[in-house]
């Protein structure tokens, strides 16, 4: 009898055990080696045998003073425009484009309007040889044929630079002007004989500036002009 009250017991007590060990594990959870922020991240910091191997340098190429450089490179790349006035500037430190289109543009109002004139006096100093001694010829030739030019800028409704190049030492700057302006030719009779007095035509020139970047001259000449018929 007391051999079967001991099994009893013993089987008893094994029933306990085995609920409480199942309690246990589901109130503490059971370790498998995949469960996720248990490790302990810290611990390899004071190890001698990984901080040096383990150490992932962040790439420098990422800094805003780069990225901003790689990418004014890769647009002068792209851009003959931009390439040029870098260009420029490397040989002329005080170069600004915006100030020389600015520029151009009261040369151009002057230019045309001295011409219109015949006024070779002003004209002489905005202009370089070659442009000067066509620009006299045609004054000249106006003159003798008895004609008059009316020409009147209404005004300039853009002007942008299109090219920028160094030539030598001689800096070149082509700005593109959009203007609206009345031309009309009128002969010693004061008929038209070319042009419409009456009549705002839009048109657009391509002149270009130049500079001798090793003068001590800051002004720029007309070397060239050409428009769009």
């Amino acid at each position: 009898m007391n051999e079967g009250f001991q099994i009893i017991d013993i089987i008893f007590f094994a029933m306990i055990a085995a609920f409480l060990v199942l309690r246990l594990r589901s109130v503490l959870g059971r370790r498998d080696g995949h469960e996720s922020g248990h490790n302990d991240n810290f611990s390899s910091l004071g190890s001698d045998k990984k901080d040096k191997n383990n150490v992932v340098q962040l790439s420098n190429h990422n800094t805003p003073g780069d990225d901003e450089e790689f990418i004014q490179e890769d647009a002068k790349e792209a851009n003959p425009l931009l390439q040029g006035f870098s260009d420029i500037k490397k040989i002329d430190s005080h170069f600004d484009p915006d100030e020389v289109v600015s520029g151009s543009q009261i040369a151009f109002e002057m230019i045309l309007g001295a011409y219109s004139e015949g006024d070779t006096k002003t004209l002489k100093p905005l202009l370089n040889p070659e442009v000067f001694s066509n620009f006299a010829q045609s004054i000249k030739d106006r003159e003798q044929a008895g004609e008059t030019l009316e020409e009147t800028l209404v005004g300039i409704k853009k002007a942008e630079a299109v090219e920028a190049y160094m030539e030598g030492s001689i800096a070149n700057i082509t700005v593109k002007f959009v203007s609206d302006q009345i031309n009309a030719v009128r002969d010693e009779s004061g008929e038209v004989i070319d042009g419409n007095p009456d009549y705002i035509a839009e048109i657009t020139d391509f002149w270009t500036f130049a500079r001798d970047t090793k003068s001590r001259d800051p002004n720029w000449l007309l070397v060239a002009t050409r428009s769009l018929d």
